[in-house]
């Protein structure tokens, strides 16, 4: 099946020599949520406002569900719907005003069915008559999901969507998108909320410096970066590593009264039998042992400081 968005050798420099974005190589999956994860400054809204039409490229080619975005720019843009980081809405329209108007922005024929459905998927359609000036900022991003989708596009791009909204309005923006996946949707997503990208996507990029350095699938990304810690409880407390576990690099923690050892869970040999039985020998008692797994923030971060530190 043939990528529902291809982006080819993509760059953008500014008039002011800064390399905003290094050639970009991604094929987005159709029905796929893929996470574009990377700090402030990264790239992340520049390459989406590239793939958009917003911003124009230096270089490179952009297709949306076959169609270049450049140069076929109606047909692309009309497959697409953006949900920026800013609320940008006229605060005196009703709900229901913005998103048909939204709808008729892109040629499509009135649809008050369609646009219903979409109020109440969104738990807006108890405020559809009122002025958006009234609702909170939670709402408002819904009221702009609501215009991303009016003219039923099969690409969602979501910039930063729970951005300033409480842990209760994000679960339920989780559940929505999950939904829109389910019916067929493409999503692309922005967030700087790492638990967001653990629990949607299904594939994940990571951008650092303008330059894809990273694109996984979430549950392999884990599996191949992901450590595991295993930490002994010990029975009393230590000021140093004996020198006979030196090969294993051990951490002290907890003043004392925790040894850490970090390995790789997927390597033929982790090491932890030997450790044990070292440990046994040399008479260090411990009263309780866990293993817990590196989480995704703690790859992403130690990506991105490799990165960092390996072009400082």
């Amino acid at each position: 099946m043939p990528p529902i968005v291809s982006i080819k050798n993509v760059t953008k420099t500014y008039a002011s020599g800064l390399q905003a974005l290094k050639p970009i190589n991604l094929d987005i999956r159709k029905g796929e949520i893929f996470a574009l994860l990377g700090p402030n400054g990264a790239g992340k809204t520049t390459l989406i406002n590239i793939i958009c039409g917003i911003v124009t490229p230096s270089s490179g080619e952009i297709f949306a569900d076959g169609h270049e975005i450049q140069r076929d720019y109606r047909p692309a843009r009309a497959k697409i719907g953006l949900v920026p980081q800013e609320l940008t809405t006229d605060r005196f329209e009703t709900v229901w005003a913005t998103t048909t108007f939204s709808r008729g922005l892109f040629g499509r024929a009135p649809d008050k069915a369609y646009v219903e459905r979409i109020l109440r998927d969104l738990s807006l359609w108890d405020r559809r008559k009122d002025q958006l000036q009234t609702l909170s900022g939670g709402m408002k991003r819904r009221v702009m999901i609501a215009k991303a989708l009016s003219h039923e596009p099969t690409i969602l791009f979501l910039d930063e969507p729970t951005a300033g909204v409480d842990v209760e309005l994000r679960r339920d923006m989780w559940a929505l998108v999950r939904r829109l996946r389910d019916n067929g949707v493409t999503i692309i997503l922005t967030t700087h909320y790492i638990d967001e990208a653990e629990e949607m996507a299904d594939r994940i990029g990571v951008i650092n410096k303008g330059e894809l350095i990273l694109v996984e699938d979430k549950a392999t990304l884990i599996k191949k970066l992901g450590k595991k810690q295993l930490t002994l409880v010990l029975q009393e407390p230590m000021t140093e590593i004996p020198p006979e576990l030196g090969d294993w690099h051990l951490m002290l923690k907890a003043g004392g009264h925790e040894l850490e050892y970090t390995f790789d869970a997927n390597a033929e040999r982790t090491g932890v039998p030997s450790l044990l039985r070292r440990i046994t020998d040399i008479g260090v008692g411990f009263k309780d042992l866990n293993t817990t797994q590196s989480s995704l923030e703690d790859i992403f971060v130690s990506l991105v400081t490799e990165r960092t530190g390996a072009t400082a």
